[in-house]
């Protein structure tokens, strides 16, 4: 069997879960990672910005933490603290982020990370057959059913868009 190209997409095959990889091309000298997703992605497969969502991982007082919501949506720290019992949340660094994802900023996804992290994913997703998230390299997504996001990351779904 071959390799799978990413953790993400390994951690879905082995899950069984049905998916599709999107590719698109990369600029790099863009660092509006999401917006650049949609660009590529939003008509060319015939999907809603909603649909395509980032991944932000959060600094609680107990560690990281991941937030998937839409692309075009801003992330409330407050919401998102709440929904996964913390106090508070900030941005984690993104060193940070990267140590304990094993993905580069970009890329992050949320699934087959390094470090299995809380993880929330807006509730908004729900409403969509299939939404896109970061396959795990700059230039790449993954589309899959949300409730199979949800299940493969344990997270938690609430409404996290300030």
């Amino acid at each position: 069997m071959a390799r799978a190209a990413t953790p993400a997409v390994a951690a879905l095959v082995a899950a069984g879960v049905e998916h599709e990889v999107l590719r698109y091309q990369h600029d790099p000298r863009s660092t509006s990672f999401g917006e650049e997703a949609v660009a590529e992605l939003a008509t060319k497969v015939g999907v809603s910005a909603d649909q395509i969502l980032k991944t932000l991982v959060i600094a609680l007082p107990s560690g990281l933490a991941v937030t998937v919501l839409p692309v075009p949506a801003k992330l409330s720290l407050k919401a998102a603290a709440a929904a996964l019992g913390a106090p508070r949340a900030t941005m984690a660094e993104p060193a940070a982020a990267q140590r304990s994802s094993g993905y580069v900023v970009g890329g992050i996804s949320p699934l087959g990370q390094r470090k299995p992290l809380p993880t929330v994913v807006d509730e908004s997703a729900l409403q969509w057959d299939r939404v896109l998230c970061s396959a795990g390299k700059r230039g790449w997504d993954v589309a899959l059913a949300p409730q199979d996001l949800v299940r493969l990351t344990e997270a938690v779904v609430a409404h996290i868009r300030a």
